[in-house]
């Protein structure tokens, strides 16, 4: 999958779990600090991450322990793009 269809559905999953418009959000951003995001949110866009995901490659699912690395959308991204690449 390329980095910019990854880029596209984190983008939508976390459009839908804030309800903010997606034009709105920008790969620099951080979702405390600038997207106010708070940890339930975060929990339930990881899943959907995790669901949305699962359906186009399978086997996905975001280390727990990778988490507390993951702090702007861009890192997710980047996250996500690297481990679909494996």
């Amino acid at each position: 999958m390329e980095r910019n269809e990854v880029a596209a559905t984190v983008v939508e999953c976390l459009a839908a779990v804030l309800e903010i418009d997606r034009s709105s959000i920008s790969e620099s951003q951080r979702f405390a600090e600038d997207l106010d995001a708070d940890s339930i949110a975060l929990v339930e866009f990881v899943f959907d991450l995790e669901e949305q995901f699962r359906k186009s490659a399978g086997d996905f699912a975001v280390n727990d322990d990778d988490l507390a690395e993951l702090k702007t959308v861009g890192s997710v991204v980047d996250y996500v793009h690297a481990a679909l690449s494996k």
